[in-house]
């Protein structure tokens, strides 16, 4: 089992900034891959910017790029998301996906946290 916490959420005025942070944490595990994703109240939860950690590659949604940066602490199993020039639209619940592989079975899973909420005022 890995636990995905999620932390940083808040309310920041627009062209504000916020810096998000996402932790696994378990037993006997290695992580492939992990990612951000959002929903905004009656959408459907969309992708936002996630990395591998097989080739250290990192990619985004074209709704965040230039303004957003993801980045890794892979000793720490933490990734982060820098966000920058906040917009009123991207005000949503910000989740942390994670695809592990486990040590034990050597199946692949993917585990998500609860989430943390941005809020952008315009």
């Amino acid at each position: 089992q890995v636990e995905v916490v999620e932390s940083g959420g808040g309310l920041v005025q627009a062209g504000g900034s916020l810096k998000l942070s996402c932790v696994a944490s378990g037993r006997a595990f290695s992580i492939v891959e992990m990612g951000w994703y959002r929903q905004a109240p009656g959408k459907e939860r969309e992708f936002v910017a996630r990395g591998s950690r097989t080739d250290d590659s990192t990619y985004y949604s074209d709704a965040v790029k230039g303004r957003f940066t993801f980045s890794r602490d892979n000793a720490k199993n933490t990734v982060y998301l820098q966000m920058s020039s906040l917009k009123p639209e991207d005000t949503a619940t910000y989740y942390c996906k994670v695809r592990i592989t486990s040590g034990v079975t050597l199946a692949t899973y993917v585990y998500w946290g609860q989430g943390t909420q941005v809020t952008v005022s315009s």
